[in-house]
């Protein structure tokens, strides 16, 4: 097994880990949002709610 399975397997697993704690995952992607939006002053609060949804649609929701 090479270096690129090697990464694939591991990309693989992430993803599994991802999609059985979705939930929590979204709630942190919630939680750091939240953060970015105070400590920029609230200035870029629709980039950063765009931001914080596209990455929870790259979080398969869990079955």
């Amino acid at each position: 097994m090479g270096f690129l399975d090697n990464v694939k397997g591991l990309v693989e697993k992430g993803q599994e880990l991802a999609a059985e704690n979705s939930d929590k995952v979204h709630d942190a992607i919630d939680k750091v949002a939240d953060i970015a939006d105070d400590k920029t002053g609230n200035k870029y609060g629709d980039q950063i709610d765009k931001a914080a949804e596209a990455a929870k649609k790259a979080v398969p929701e869990k079955q």
